[in-house]
Order: structure tokens, then C-alpha cells, then sequence
């Protein structure tokens, strides 16, 4: 483990997550009144395409928008303070990938009013709607910006066709409230207590001479595999490509808070980590390759981590996308690479996977989303509560700072000119899901001494 974590460490990988943005609106809200604004009556753009749409009610939509492209509606107005409810109809026939659509207030980079996370629904024209609350927004008439990020760049990847807005409605982003298939609430009650008792811990004055870098971490090695995904595929064993679990032994199909909690035994330190990761199954000609270890590295990068609370007890997510398909030739991001002495030497024959020289590793870096709804423990996609700090804040509709988690696998192999696969395919397909069961106390004391206060932990959670 040392010589991985010191390999880890002159790697000096930083952590790249990608995004998304689009949504529109203008004219006036009254309160509690739903108001419809065609995408393509923007004041101006840059990316847009406009076409016929098939959609309910004809007329056109704004299509095939991609990572940079972006829309302006001026004159919207937002209403009174309160909640805004604001829903966005979109499309995707998914050869982009998994995006986020954005809307801003004032300007590209103003603040986040709202957020959509955009999967593919079955084609350019198979349209959804998409909510999200902004608890929080600016009054009277602004301009608003819908913004497109995307981590493939510039392949397109969603189509709009209306988006609405809702002032004065209650703060949910469940598209039928919280009782809608895949929402999951948190539990008011416990949560509130969880953060009674965080804000209550008092605080380990850092030593002078430690690293001003907010992270603490779980140093774990593989555990076991399974055709199962408690989080995607719940109660359905082998309903999923193949997974190599990693921390809590216990994980199945079956997995749920409470099986976590009451099964100590974990491939992870320290040990109250109880919680679940999983990643695909790589393999090399045939046969798994399991990592040889794995980081997983808890801490923000957010301007002011101050604010930034632990995950409550059951909390889930996703991210990478597991039905991505694309080459990824040498200079992608989120991509597997090689460290240590040597380095990369060349590229499999397709050019997707990295040769590594004999006395380097092959690794791969995952990064997590790190802003929350503050009101969902999951959502339909595992995304959708919540999204990437683009800005170095979070606010809009996803306004609870949490950790920024990220996997740092090693594997023991260089490779080949034949390359892998990933259970899920490509090496675009790369993906991870984390389901957390941190005893509440040890968890909190090092989000707060390590990361509040912009200390470098380690797995014990000393300076």
C-alpha cells in the first residue's frame, strides 16, 4: 500500500468533473402560475439550431446543443422572493453522452439559478421533463442565461423545447414530489440531528506545519465481485454487468442502510467507513484484473469549504455513465493513464487504453459530484440530487456543500496492444456509485477538522 499511495501522490492528479446547462424563460411569473417559454425565443446564442419537433403541441425546439453552446432570454421575470419551481422539456438521442443543462442569472458565469441532469430518453425527439426548486433567486425581471457543459466537449447531446417556471410553488426538484418512483427523502428528523450534532463538535486546532489542503480519505483494497448494483438495480441479483465491490464485504443486490450498519466487516480503513463503492469489472484478455487498491479521497474544491457538511447516513449517487461508447484516444478526459517511473509508452492498437512502462501503474481518477439538494437521499438517475461546483459554490437549486468524493484505483497491470474492457464496454463507460454508511461521529469529526478547516488528513484522520 505505501508504494501505490506514493505513486498516487507524485501522480498529482486533479480532480477534472464536468457539467452541464440550458434552460429558458421570459415574460412574467405570478405567483403559483406556471408560464411557458419556447426555447427558441432566446435574444441571443451561440450553438443554436432551430427545427420542427414533434412534441405535444408542435412547433419548433432548439437542437442539438453541446459543452460551450449557450442561450440568452432577457426580461424574465422571476417573481417575488420564494420558491421557484422551474421544469425543462428535453430530449437526447444520447451519442453525446450524459450532460447538465444550467441556468444563470446576469451573465455566463453568473449565479446558478437551476439545474438539469440530462441523460439520453430514446432519441432526438422522445422528449421528458426535467424539474428543479431554487429556494432562493433574484426578484423582477432578469436576464437569464441556460448554459450547456458536457464531459465529451463538443458532441451534442440534448435538444430543448420549452422550459417553465413556477413562483411562490413549494421547494422540491422531484418532478411529482417526493413520492415519485426513485426520489428518495431524507429523514427530516434524523438528519437535522446528524447536523445538530456536526455543528456541536468542537473543532482540533490544526498543527502549525499541516498541509492547507481539505481531505481526508478510506484506504481500501478490492473486496468481491457480483453481477448486482443495489442502487440501480435494487432486490435484482444479476440483473447487472459484472462489479468489483470495494469496502463493506456484505454488499448485493440486496444492500440497504441497515445491511451496511450491522455488517462490520469492510475492505476499507478506518473501519466505522462502512459505507459500499463499486466500479466495473476491468479485464485484461478475458480474465478480471481487481485493483490492487484504492483511495477513496473525501474534500472539497470549493472556494470556501467551510460550509461543507457530512453526508447523511443512506445517501447515494453515481457518477460516470456507464452506457457511454466513444474512442478515448490520448488527451481525454476522464481517462485511464499510467504513473510512476516510465510513464505511458504507447497506445493499445485501438488507441483507447494506455500502454504503461513496466515500472508504472495503471490507474484510473473518478470524481464525484459535491453539491446537494439538501432534500433527497437518491433520485431516479442517481444524479439528479445532485450536481458539480462549476463555479467553486454551491447555491441554485443544489445548495449543500458535501464532501467532493473521488476514486483512485490502481491496477496491477501495464497492458497490451489488445487492450481491456470494462464489464460496461468501453473504457468511456468507466463509472462508479458510493452508498454511504459512515458512523455519524467519526465522519463528522473529519469533515469538520480536516476539511472545514482546510487541513490534509489521513485514513485515521490525523494531521
Amino acid at each position: 500500500m505505501p508504494n501505490v499511495r506514493g505513486l498516487i501522490a507524485a501522480a498529482g492528479v486533479a480532480a477534472t468533473a464536468l457539467l452541464v446547462v440550458a434552460a429558458a424563460m421570459v415574460t412574467t411569473a405570478d405567483a403559483a402560475t406556471p408560464v411557458t417559454v419556447q426555447a427558441e425565443a432566446f435574444a441571443a446564442q451561440s450553438g443554436a439550431q432551430v427545427e420542427t419537433t414533434v412534441d405535444t403541441g408542435g412547433g419548433q425546439d432548439v437542437a442539438y446543443l453541446a459543452d460551450g453552446d449557450w442561450l440568452r432570454y432577457d426580461g424574465v421575470d422571476l417573481g417575488a422572493a420564494g420558491a421557484l419551481s422551474v421544469a425543462a422539456r428535453v430530449a437526447s438521442a444520447g451519442t453525446g453522452g450524459t450532460g447538465t443543462v444550467e441556468l444563470r442569472t446576469g451573465s455566463l458565469t453568473g449565479p446558478v439559478l437551476a439545474q438539469f441532469t440530462v441523460a439520453p430518453t430514446g432519441g432526438w425527439q422522445a422528449w421528458v421533463t426535467l424539474t428543479a426548486t431554487a429556494a432562493t433567486h433574484p426578484t423582477g425581471p432578469q436576464t437569464v442565461f441556460a448554459v450547456m457543459r458536457n464531459t465529451t466537449g463538443g458532441r451534442d447531446f440534448v435538444n430543448i423545447n420549452w422550459f417553465s417556471f413556477t413562483a411562490g410553488a413549494a421547494a422540491s426538484p422531484s418532478p411529482s414530489g417526493s413520492a415519485a418512483a426513485g426520489w428518495v427523502d431524507v429523514d427530516p428528523a434524523k438528519w437535522n440531528a446528524q447536523l445538530a450534532d456536526f455543528r456541536a463538535m468542537p473543532m482540533d486546532p490544526a498543527p502549525a506545519n499541516a498541509v492547507r489542503v481539505p481531505e481526508f480519505n478510506a484506504s481500501c483494497t478490492y473486496s468481491h465481485s457480483k453481477k448486482d448494483d443495489p442502487i440501480v438495480f435494487p432486490g435484482l441479483p444479476g440483473a447487472s454487468h459484472m462489479h468489483s465491490f470495494i469496502g463493506n464485504h456484505g454488499t448485493d443486490a440486496y444492500t440497504t442502510l441497515d445491511s451496511l450498519l450491522a455488517n462490520a466487516g469492510t475492505s476499507c480503513a478506518p473501519a466505522p467507513d462502512l459505507s459500499a463503492y463499486w466500479v466495473p469489472t476491468l479485464y485484461e484478455h478475458g480474465v478480471a484484473v481487481e485493483p490492487k487498491a484504492v483511495v477513496v479521497y473525501y474534500g472539497s474544491r470549493l472556494t470556501d469549504p467551510a460550509g461543507t457538511v457530512p453526508f447523511p447516513q443512506g445517501f447515494r449517487m453515481i457518477a460516470g455513465d456507464a452506457r457511454l461508447q466513444q474512442p478515448t484516444p490520448a488527451g481525454s478526459v476522464n481517462q485511464f493513464y499510467c504513473a510512476g517511473p516510465g510513464g505511458e509508452i504507447g497506445r493499445s492498437t485501438d488507441g483507447n487504453w494506455p500502454l504503461c512502462a513496466p515500472g508504472a501503474t495503471l490507474m484510473f481518477q473518478l470524481v464525484f459530484q459535491d453539491c446537494w439538494d439538501g432534500t433527497h437521499l437518491d433520485s431516479p438517475d442517481h444524479k439528479s440530487h445532485v450536481a458539480y461546483a462549476y463555479t467553486g459554490a454551491c447555491g441554485g437549486a443544489f445548495p449543500v456543500a458535501i464532501p467532493s468524493v473521488s476514486f483512485l484505483l490502481a491496477y496491477p497491470t501495464s497492458g497490451t496492444a489488445d487492450g481491456f474492457t470494462l464489464a460496461s464496454g468501453m473504457a468511456s463507460s468507466f463509472h462508479g456509485d458510493a452508498f454511504f454508511a459512515w458512523d455519524n461521529a467519526a465522519q463528522g469529526h473529519r469533515v469538520k477538522n480536516c476539511i472545514v478547516q482546510r487541513a490534509k488528513c489521513n485514513t485515521a484522520g490525523q494531521f
